[in-house]
């Protein structure tokens, strides 16, 4: 018996070490259908915006058909000091969070621990009595706010940083994102708050994905950190990322900077240091990890490969259609998060390009992706197993990089 306990033993210590290091294979550009030649286009527009001062350092990684085909560092992940960017570099993914955020709690869903339209109130009762805000005062909402519309931001929450609507104010009044909150005592305060509008009716960008967590930890009877842990870092080899960085990874920290938008960076400590070397109160869903693009490019290609990879399937395939199919209603759409974005729509986790427009005219309709605020980005584009992330840190978020190299990509496919 204890034989068989120790090989038991053995082979778990065996798999864990194995899932830690497995890799996405590479290959060479043409192997994999791309053109080596125009790739270079890549390398010299990132080279290009580095010159210009426009971003300090930045990563590209290119995979197709699941194999990793362009992984390059540019420039400096510190200026001040002159360390150069390296593949390992660690950075604030920020909203880059809320896909895995959705993804973890849709595999408790796969797990039948609760359904799509289940109001939420069913597993946070502190939303029971919600109201929602209008001209004439607040009254009751037209349906109840469920799982699903925190998934596609169609709850009626919001942020409070991108309007200054009354709900807007009530939100900055609150304190909603003060980090020293836990996101049980945030979303027991979100839930003091009105709505914005009746749940399904509208497109707002908002605290939904941070909720989305706690549900997590409500279905799941873990803290949202261990459930990532253990579920999905684990599982994909994300080695490197969490919502905070141990103190012998700290070095590999890229610094944010503010850019002026003319060639003028200067770093932003605040930024810089915030909820870095130790787990903050707050497991933001919506805007809490840090991660690298090796490890970042796994959970993508995961999702890519309809919810398995490395031999573990994390999502079924059915439920990954879901999160990458529009689910706002037309009257909701376009979506933009203080800007309008024509064409584009929402999954669950995912901004969806549904139709051509001159808003990103490089995007190829089906493609899905987002971003986080400091200006890193990811897009996968099915029809071409085609999975990009691109990555850097610079404040205020801007899509420069991203539209700079979109069009480029898409035209080293052979």
């Amino acid at each position: 018996m204890n034989l068989l306990r120790t090989s038991f033993l053995t082979l778990c210590l065996i798999a864990a070490v194995s899932a830690q290091s497995a890799e996405l294979p590479h290959a060479k550009p043409s192997a994999v259908g791309l053109s080596a030649a125009k790739l270079k286009l890549v390398d010299r527009e990132v080279e290009s915006l580095i010159e210009k001062k426009r971003l300090a350092g930045a990563i590209v990684a290119i995979a197709k058909n699941g194999k990793v085909a362009h992984f390059k560092e540019y420039g400096k992940r510190n200026l001040e000091t002159g360390e150069a960017m390296t593949k390992d570099s660690i950075f604030r993914i920020y909203s880059m969070s809320k896909s895995i955020t959705t993804a973890a709690a849709l595999m408790l869903f796969d797990a039948g621990k609760y359904k799509l339209d289940d109001p939420i109130a069913n597993y946070l009762p502190e939303f029971k009595d919600v109201q929602v805000h209008t001209k004439d005062g607040a009254r009751k909402p037209s349906r109840p706010v469920t799982v699903r519309d925190l998934m596609r931001h169609t709850s009626g929450l919001t942020y409070g940083i991108f309007g200054n609507s009354p709900v807007d104010q009530a939100y900055r009044k609150a304190n909603v994102l003060n980090p020293q909150r836990t996101i049980k005592q945030m979303t027991r305060t979100v839930a003091k708050l009105p709505l914005a509008f009746d749940p399904g009716t509208d497109w707002t960008y908002s605290v939904s994905t941070d909720v989305l967590g706690r549900l997590v930890e409500v279905w799941s009877d873990q803290t949202f950190d261990t459930f990532l842990e253990q579920r999905i870092f684990k599982p994909l080899a994300m080695k490197d990322t969490g919502f905070h960085v141990p103190a012998d990874k700290l070095d590999r920290c890229a610094t944010i900077y503010n850019s002026d938008g003319k060639g003028g960076l200067s770093a932003n400590k605040r930024a810089s240091a915030n909820q870095v070397t130790e787990n903050p109160r707050m497991l933001s869903g919506g805007g809490g990890l840090l991660s690298t693009t090796r490890d970042y490019l796994h959970f993508l290609q995961m999702i890519a490969n309809g919810g398995e990879l490395f031999g573990h399937r994390l999502l079924k395939k059915s439920t990954v259609k879901m999160m990458t199919r529009n689910q706002v209603p037309t009257d909701a759409m376009p979506i933009g998060v203080g800007d309008t974005r024509p064409g584009v729509g929402f999954g669950l986790g995912f901004s969806v390009r549904t139709e051509m427009s001159e808003w990103d005219p490089h995007g190829k309709v089906g493609e899905y992706g987002w971003g986080g605020m400091a200006s890193t980005h990811y897009w996968i584009s099915p029809k071409d197993k085609l999975v990009v992330v691109t990555m850097e840190q610079t404040l205020p978020y801007s899509f420069l990089l991203e539209f700079k190299l979109k069009g480029k990509i898409y035209d080293a496919i052979q």
